[in-house]
């Protein structure tokens, strides 16, 4: 027979698992592959964001991500440029801006460490790299670049 210690304990183990596997995810049309695999190195217990840039709603499909995870499309076509510009959506900024501001939200006070990963082109993860290292002050260690984009010196 359970305790109410032993429940209790449980709990706290879940809880904890949780948060060593807490995540940011990014990705385009162009990594939709790699996501993919990474998504499935995720256990199920892993709780976090995942955005994917698209060009259009027309190219939103299904991703299978655990149950924690929120998955947010975001199609460059319904959205435009620098306020102001008059401007289409250029590729990376949708995921940037949409990203910085989940960051800025949700990252504050370091309750829980978030693993980033980001898989998208290379303008949007660059100003999203600048963002999470200056703007929101995580340490570099934490967020994952694909290696031949340079961004990153450990």
């Amino acid at each position: 027979m359970r305790t109410t210690l032993d429940a209790a304990t449980s709990r706290s183990q879940r809880r904890e698992a949780r948060r060593r596997s807490h995540h940011l995810v990014t990705a385009d049309e162009n990594s939709l592959a790699e996501l993919e695999l990474f998504i499935a190195t995720l256990p199920l217990c892993a709780s976090g964001r995942i955005f994917i840039e698209v060009p259009d709603a027309s190219d939103i499909g299904e991703i299978s991500a655990p149950g924690r995870m929120t998955v947010t499309w975001l199609a460059r076509s319904s959205r435009t440029g620098a306020a102001g510009s008059g401007r289409l959506c250029a590729p990376g900024q949708a995921l940037a801006r949409a990203t910085c501001a989940w960051a800025d939200e949700m990252l504050c006070g370091d309750r829980i460490e978030t693993h980033v990963t980001l898989l998208g082109g290379f303008l949007g993860t660059a100003d999203i790299v600048e963002h999470l290292t200056d703007a929101v002050g995580m340490d570099a260690a934490a967020i994952s670049v694909p290696e031949n984009y340079g961004l990153l010196t450990r």
